[in-house]
């Protein structure tokens, strides 16, 4: 890869722009303070699609124009990914262009059940590593997939919503983002990314948006939103569909 530097700015073949000199914000999180939307796309691993054997996931995480981001790689062993299924357990590394990890993700084991509304799924934040900046935590809810977002002193700032059905043919599936007053500021979407794809595969295509002068610590918080919500309602065991009506 070619590099180069030019006034405040890095420049890495085929990833984006490294903003420089931003007073407060996290090593590594510059990058979130010039975007308002991120696509993810996960990696297909053949072994998976074949045997249904569960691999560690891997994400690329891009701009709107395919510029690269982050890497995101899953950290679990192989236990717990084939006994656990999508409800395992795990820790997630955000790296960038150097493979410096610059985000850490950790979602504890729970059960995922609407039956238990004392158990309820949630995804901790940290950057860097140990210094957490915000959680995601499961509403409980039967008909629609609630969130709420929170910040590192615990006030939700913001809410995501989820639609009825977490399972369309040939269409998007949308999280609504709204604030506490109920005003839709963004969404994550898991997009329709072929019938082979989607028939054979649990690897799915993402977006997410999000107003450009929103905290880069919510940015990121939102960002980890999304791989829970891959996990929750995408990640297929066996590579077999098993979507439900609601939380049931």
């Amino acid at each position: 890869m070619f590099k180069s530097t030019y006034g405040s700015t890095v420049f890495c073949c085929g990833w984006m722009t490294i903003p420089q000199g931003i007073p407060s914000c996290p090593p590594g999180l510059e990058y979130l303070t010039s975007i308002d939307q991120l696509l993810v796309h996960q990696k297909v691993e053949l072994l998976e699609a074949f045997t249904g054997f569960e691999a560690a996931n891997k994400y690329t995480v891009k701009n709107t124009i395919g510029q690269k981001v982050y890497w995101a790689v899953e950290d679990t062993d192989c236990c717990t990914r084939n006994c656990c299924g999508p409800a395992r357990p795990f820790d997630m590394k955000i790296l960038d262009y150097y493979q410096n990890e610059v985000l850490h993700f950790y979602r504890p084991l729970r059960c995922q059940s609407c039956c238990f509304p004392c158990c309820l799924q949630s995804m901790e934040v940290s950057a860097p590593p140990g210094n957490v900046i915000g959680t995601v935590e499961q509403n409980w809810s039967i008909l629609k997939p609630q969130f709420s977002i929170k910040d590192q002193a615990g006030s939700t700032v913001l809410k995501i919503e989820g639609p009825f059905c977490t399972f369309n043919m040939c269409g998007d599936v949308e999280f609504k983002v709204v604030t506490n007053d109920g005003r839709h500021v963004g969404k994550i979407s898991k997009q329709w990314s072929g019938l082979v794809r989607e028939a054979f595969t649990d690897s799915d295509h993402f977006g997410i948006n999000f107003p450009m002068d929103l905290d880069v610590r919510v940015k990121a918080t939102l960002l980890g939103a999304l791989f829970l919500i891959d996990y929750m309602f995408f990640e297929k065991p066996g590579n077999k569909e098993g979507d439900r009506p609601g939380m049931l």
